[in-house]
């Protein structure tokens, strides 16, 4: 009886629709911290501050700079090399996007779309899933009419809902239960956090004289913590837990086929793989060939 060693093969590694380069990685740390500026300004301005004064106006005012930077992060990324196979299947993927997200409307937290945008940004990577983010809030809003001054906070916020599944570890060994367990656990807490922060950019607006949750420009951070839990509390809690057990169940149960149905397009895509033209012989001296080079 002999024993044989076997050695696993190296894991291959996943294919990226765009490999973020300094520039875009610069222009996402740059919206970022005006995002986290615009929907977190009430605990970061002290009572005497001037936006603290124009607390119905600040909204606004984040709302016209996030869009101006929110289309910086998407030409800093087309510069990267969101080639045109990319825009393909951004296009498609966002069109999906916003066709599942009225499916839900009206029914607390049954948002379908979250859990493509977490399958997709961690198959196709932080970049794509960001962008991918940003469009399919567009879309979606163009689609159901809820154009208005959250649909830059909404764009932000989905951005990185999509781009932190891209973050994730492992996308180039961990696969299977392990990975749909990483996915649903990731889908669960994100859901909690993508309504808490689109809370930070609809509470202002509230008067303070209208309820005890609402945002009291002249009172202390603590005080305003207290009523922003209080808010949360009261009017969004429902809609997140929903959206999370929505986002797992359709992780467990629909992610096996929609992760290989991606893996198997971006591989047929080959987005990194480089295109050579090679001169024909003697026989055909005007005619080129064509070749694929595995991605580097």
């Amino acid at each position: 009886m002999s024993l044989q060693a076997t050695t696993r093969p190296p894991a291959q590694r996943q294919a990226r629709a765009v490999r973020l380069g300094p520039r875009s990685v610069a222009a996402l740390a740059l919206v970022s911290a005006v995002g986290v500026a615009g929907f977190g300004w009430p605990f970061l301005a002290p009572p005497t501050s001037q936006l603290s004064a124009h607390a119905q106006d600040a909204p606004w005012l984040f709302a016209g700079l996030l869009v101006l930077l929110v289309a910086v992060v998407a030409a800093a990324i087309s510069e990267s090399g969101l080639g045109p196979k990319a825009v393909a299947m951004l296009g498609v993927l966002a069109a999906t996007g916003a066709a599942l997200r009225p499916i839900g409307a009206g029914t607390a937290g049954i948002e379908p779309m979250f859990f493509l945008m977490v399958l997709s940004g961690r198959v196709l990577g932080p970049g794509f899933g960001f962008t991918l983010g940003s469009v399919t809030m567009f879309a979606s809003a163009l689609l159901t009419g809820g154009v208005g001054p959250w649909l830059p906070f909404q764009m932000l916020a989905m951005g990185w809902f999509a781009m932190g599944a891209g973050l994730l570890p492992g996308p180039d060994r961990l696969r299977g239960r392990a990975e749909l367990a990483m996915l649903a656990g990731y889908g669960f807490l994100a859901a909690f956090a993508y309504g808490t922060v689109m809370n930070m950019a609809g509470w202002p607006f509230m008067s303070a004289l209208a309820s005890n949750a609402a945002f009291d420009p002249h009172a202390p951070v603590a005080a305003n913590l207290a009523r922003f839990v209080a808010y949360c509390l009261a009017t969004s809690l429902g809609w997140d837990l929903g959206r999370a057990v929505v986002t797992v169940v359709l992780t467990l149960t629909l992610g096996p086929a929609v992760l290989r149905a991606l893996r198997r397009a971006t591989r047929r895509a080959a987005f990194e793989t480089p295109v050579t033209f090679e001169e024909s012989g003697s026989e055909a001296p005007h005619m080129t060939r064509v070749t694929y080079e595995p991605g580097s």
